[in-house]
């Protein structure tokens, strides 16, 4: 067990070696990697982002019903016994003006405005979740809403958001296409680095192999070559995301201030941060891997 400790901590320190003695070619190489990274790894970051923007939203089938603004109690509480006894709703909530009104005020920026109207412009309101979720049946529905007496206006909520979790989805879908695409690309870059490692190296693999080194030995330095060139190309990329997400949150944060909201682009979380390192660490590993199988095969001492 020492002796196997012992020879892989010989690997990294003549790897470590290797990347001081071409300092320019590793910085380039780590930002080449970086960049790359940089563009799924940010396209994730915004995508968490947006989500936690609209966690709250509402994705199932829901209908807003707004009563016309001279409509009496009496007739909101006989369309609610109405609504009640339809089928096809599985949910109700009455929203009454004098309620609408507080939750306005309540809102960032909006008191002052409620305020200086003087009076409560709002209607009573009437939130109801559908039993079906097929869209034949929720036009069909929408258009018997509207018809009721008393009615003023039909609103579907959760119109908006369904679109948006599509959205999200082929976003999602989009930027994991990216990765695989850039991540063929970190493995290409190793690959051929370890290639040209190998190549400058040839005479002293050959006499290395001359005096009874095995191939695990010889091949031992070149993954962690590949690894530690992964590993820089990931930091890399998660530097130039905090700075990106620095620089856009100016602009944003001014933006949602506008709207009374605190929004910010938020960087990746922990966990995602590492998963983006290890993953360009065995990115760079398996390149090394692949050029060290093809090449290092074909040197034999003559």
């Amino acid at each position: 067990m020492k002796s196997w400790l012992r020879h892989h901590r010989q690997a990294l320190a003549a790897a470590l070696g290797k990347v001081a003695a071409q300092k320019a070619a590793a910085a380039l190489n780590a930002l080449v990697i970086g960049i790359a990274l940089s563009l799924p790894a940010g396209g994730y970051a915004l995508l968490g982002s947006l989500r936690a923007a609209t966690a709250g939203a509402p994705l199932e089938p829901q209908f807003s019903v707004f009563m016309r603004a001279d409509a009496k109690r009496a007739e909101a509480d006989a369309l609610a016994a109405r609504l009640k006894g339809d089928a096809r709703l599985r949910g109700l909530r009455f929203v009454p003006r004098e309620q609408a009104l507080k939750e306005l005020q309540a809102s960032e920026g909006l008191a002052e405005v409620v305020a200086a109207l003087g009076r409560n412009p709002l209607p009573d309101a009437f939130v109801l979740r559908p039993a079906s979720g097929d869209p034949a049946a929720l036009e069909a529905l929408a258009s018997d809403l509207r018809n009721l007496p008393g009615v003023a206006h039909v609103q579907a909520d959760s119109a908006w958001a369904r679109r948006l979790a599509a959205l999200t989805g082929t976003a999602r879908l989009a930027i994991a296409l990216l990765a695989a695409l850039l991540a063929f690309g970190l493995v290409a870059i190793t690959f051929n680095t370890i290639r040209l490692q190998i190549l400058t190296l040839r005479a002293e693999i050959e006499i290395s192999k001359l005096i009874g080194a095995t191939d695990a030995f010889i091949r031992r330095p070149f993954f962690y070559l590949g690894a530690l060139q992964g590993l820089s190309g990931g930091l890399v990329a998660l530097a130039i995301l905090w700075g990106s997400l620095s620089a856009l949150n100016v602009g944003v944060a001014e933006l949602a201030a506008s709207y009374g909201s605190g929004f910010r682009l938020a960087f990746l979380e922990p966990g995602d941060a590492l998963a983006v390192v290890l993953f360009s660490a065995g990115l760079g590993w398996f390149g090394a891997y692949l050029s060290v199988s093809k090449y290092l095969l074909e040197i034999e001492p003559k």
